[in-house]
């Protein structure tokens, strides 16, 4: 068992292209978002797990003597399959938690938790008693990947305290990754954890976190884009409430109803998800000031057709005249109908052009960061390296 404090963390998530046709079997790239959940671990010998999450507001902890006569055979790991079921109804009553007294955020959270604790330190010989402590720079519920990042957290520590996986941190270093059998083993047990939250989620979120960069997604099949660039972004939160269910739906509608219309646009969607991969491979090997032209034009043209659709909404598009005007370009990110939108920033940006834009967004009501696509995935970290506001939310404050 881990001895000494680990400190981790991973990226969320956004769509860069293909929302809505991936759901027809065309290609979607989702990217690393570089606002990052991050999990401190500390063994400790009080005879208690602990979990503190300060962004909702959860403090839990579990004596490790009841735990330890818990039967967990339940938890048997076969291929990856969604919990059952019977094993979530488990969970619940060792988490003590009601129905009616608990809220999604505050139950999902403490069931994706317990999940992993015991699934994956049930082969230990005793399990271990500590306080795991996560705080995130992610909205949750705005569909950048918070859930996903939080369980690939929870998995990549929890496999490296019980020594399933080596802490690759060495002395000295600031930030170390894991390799890529280790981040195989670390994005299974996060998807699983995703399961326990969402059922049936696609893969890409856990996938997302746990490699970072861009992967490409299309019917399942998930595969990263070689050494994509850090592009630099504005994040948007139109703070709009939506429901992706009902804008897929809306969609598929529209297809059954003009399917010479849409299916083309769904098409369109992908060509312009391909040429975006073409672009950013190009970019991988030489930056050149064209590139952000053409990707600029690509947001352009995906934004018009997700209008076509039926996804966009009229906060969508303030956002989108706002950053126009200052010569900048928009797109939804994710299900549309509000929600979040990204902003390409290019490197010849003077910082008061970009400070402006931010102001107007945040004028009109919306959450606005400045951030980056194309981050590193998963990664431990040295106590040094973390900033004050990271360390003192990790210790609880």
């Amino acid at each position: 068992m881990l001895s000494e404090i680990l400190l981790v963390s991973a990226p969320g998530k956004v769509i860069l292209h293909g929302e809505h046709a991936v759901v027809h079997g065309k290609v979607a790239l989702a990217v690393a978002l570089n606002l990052r959940t991050f999990l401190r671990l500390q063994p400790h010998s009080n005879g208690k797990v602990g979990l503190n999450l300060p962004n909702i507001g959860i403090k839990r902890a579990w004596d490790m003597a009841r735990l330890q006569l818990l039967d967990t055979s339940f938890l048997e790991q076969g291929d990856v399959t969604a919990p059952t079921p019977e094993q979530v109804g488990k969970l619940k009553e060792v988490a003590g938690l009601r129905e009616d007294c608990a809220d999604d955020h505050e139950r999902l959270a403490v069931l994706a938790f317990l999940y992993l604790y015991l699934s994956i330190c049930r082969k230990q010989r005793a399990l271990p008693s500590l306080d795991i402590t996560v705080w995130s720079e992610l909205p949750p519920g705005a569909g950048l990947g918070s859930s996903a990042a939080y369980s690939v957290c929870l998995a990549a520590a929890l496999l490296a305290a019980c020594k399933e996986i080596p802490n690759p941190l060495k002395d000295g270093e600031p930030t170390s990754r894991w390799t890529s059998e280790d981040l195989e083993l670390i994005n299974k047990w996060a998807f699983q954890g995703e399961q326990v939250i969402h059922g049936n989620p696609s893969g890409v979120d856990n996938a997302v976190s746990t490699w970072g960069g861009a992967l490409r997604y299309q019917q399942g099949k998930i595969s990263s884009l070689k050494r994509p660039p850090a592009l630099k972004i504005l994040l948007t939160n139109t703070k709009v409430p939506r429901s992706t269910k009902a804008l897929v739906a809306g969609v598929r509608k529209r297809l059954l109803k003009f399917p010479e219309i849409v299916g083309p646009l769904l098409a369109s969607i992908e060509a312009v998800a391909l040429e975006c991969e073409r672009v950013l491979g190009e970019m991988a090997v030489a930056l050149a000031p064209e590139h952000y032209l053409v990707l600029e034009e690509l947001i352009d043209m995906n934004q018009h057709h997700l209008n076509a659709l039926g996804v966009g909404h009229a906060s969508l598009d303030q956002l989108c005249q706002v950053t126009m005007a200052h010569g900048l370009h928009s797109k939804l990110t994710g299900g549309g109908g509000g929600g979040c939108a990204i902003t390409l920033l290019r490197p010849d940006l003077e910082r008061p052009e970009v400070e402006a834009t931010k102001q107007a967004l945040t004028g009109c009501g919306f959450d606005c960061w400045e951030t980056s696509i194309g981050a590193p995935g998963v990664s431990v970290h040295s106590a040094a390296s973390l900033d004050a506001a990271v360390r003192q939310a990790l210790d609880g404050l």
